[in-house]
Formats: structure tokens, C-alpha cells, sequence
């Protein structure tokens, strides 16, 4: 079974290279790469990814992803999301911590899920508190190099 991130760089992937009209042609070319998915669970990955259909005039529609300029400006959000909730961050082998402001673990967890950091595999908010789930191998020095890529002025 190969991993969400994967299938997102392949949907990716296919909808740059290919002219794709309808997630049943997608699926058929994540198929055929190896992939098995869901039409619920591929709709959901076009959400994330914020493919868009757009329109060819009378040709119909095919599927686009968000320009590099939306991309990156959707990242600033997200770290300015998480950057505004962070107080401190804490480990214990591969369960991280992150203690926010109150009210704001929802939107730094959103923005940690978002980022797509591909060594965390998951996160859960409470009211001020993130617990982060690392992936198998991924130890507490990775991951604060992995968020001081991301969140430079980050203090811990």
C-alpha cells in the first residue's frame, strides 16, 4: 500500500502531464501507477490538493492544480497560523507536543496537517495542546530541523 503523500505527488503528477476531465480517468491512471484508492478517498485528496476543474469553452472541463503564486501564498497562511498559537514544543521518542495559546491548537495542527510534512503522521487538538504522532524512524532532532525549515523564528 504506498502512503497519502505519494498518491498526492502522483495525482499531482498526472493532472501536469495529462488532460484529465473526470476523477474516473484519475483513478484509472492512479491504478495503473500502482494505486488503490477510493473514489470518497480521491475526492477527498483532489480537496486537499485544491485541484480545480476549469473550463475549455465548448471542449468541456479538465482538472488543474493551484498555481505555484496560490500555493505558496497558502503556505505563508498556514505559518502564520501556526507561528500565532505556538508557545512551546516537547518530545517523548515519537509523540510530540506542541502546547499553543488557548483556542488556537485547532489552526496549528491545521496548519502542521496542511504542510504536508511527510515525517508526521498525524496530529490531534485539544484546546491548547497538539499532540503530534512521528513517523516510524523520525526522532525529536529531525523533527525541530524539519520545523526550523518551515518556522525559521521558531523558539522552543
Amino acid at each position: 500500500m504506498k502512503g497519502r503523500h505519494n498518491r498526492h505527488r502522483a495525482i499531482e503528477q498526472i493532472i501536469q502531464s495529462n488532460r484529465i476531465t473526470s476523477q474516473d480517468a484519475l483513478l484509472e491512471h492512479l491504478t495503473g501507477m500502482g494505486f488503490s484508492v477510493t473514489q470518497a478517498t480521491l475526492s477527498r485528496d483532489l480537496r486537499h490538493l485544491k485541484v480545480r476543474k476549469v473550463s475549455e469553452g465548448p471542449g468541456g472541463y479538465h482538472y488543474t492544480l493551484p498555481g505555484e503564486e496560490s500555493r505558496r501564498e497558502l503556505e505563508g497562511n498556514y505559518i502564520q497560523d501556526f507561528l500565532r498559537g505556538f508557545v512551546s514544543l516537547e518530545f517523548s521518542a515519537n509523540i510530540g507536543v506542541v502546547r499553543t495559546l488557548t483556542g488556537h491548537a485547532n489552526s496549528v495542527a491545521l496548519a502542521l496537517d496542511r504542510l504536508s510534512l511527510t515525517e508526521i503522521l498525524g496530529t490531534i487538538a485539544g484546546d491548547d495542546t497538539v499532540l503530534m504522532v512521528l513517523r516510524e524512524g523520525v526522532g525529536p532532532g529531525d523533527m525541530k530541523r524539519k520545523l526550523r525549515e518551515k518556522f525559521p523564528d521558531l523558539e522552543d
